[in-house]
């Protein structure tokens, strides 16, 4: 796969599939694994469409290596956090190419979630 250097980085996105409609003000943290230990890199909120403003980790700072996004489920779900059944969602993966494009979609609702590497 040919990477694209106008696209590199890291991007994200989430969807409420309860409600059919994007996961917006949904707070996220990444972090850079290395053995036992985590780097906290980047936090913040999705914007309106359930997605990051801007591509994460770009201009050099993505590395090959292990990451983790965590999305905070709990505190995004507010006074129905009960309803739901998740907390935290760790999500994991890694880079193979530092000038590459990642892309983490999130489909979450109150008992389940999914993930794909996206386009």
């Amino acid at each position: 796969m040919a990477s694209d250097p106008s696209r590199s980085g890291l991007t994200l996105h989430a969807l409420d599939t309860a409600t059919g409609k994007p996961a917006a003000c949904l707070g996220y943290t990444l972090f850079r694994i290395s053995g036992e230990a985590r780097e906290a890199l980047a936090s913040g909120h999705t914007n309106e469409d359930g997605r990051c403003a801007a591509p994460m980790l770009t201009d050099g700072a993505l590395c090959v290596g292990v990451y983790e996004v965590v999305f905070d489920v709990a505190a995004w779900r507010g006074d129905a956090a009960e309803v739901g059944f998740y907390d935290l969602v760790p999500i994991r993966f890694r880079v193979a190419h530092a000038n590459g494009h990642y892309h983490i979609p999130l489909l979450i609702s109150p008992f389940g979630y999914t993930t794909y590497r996206g386009s």
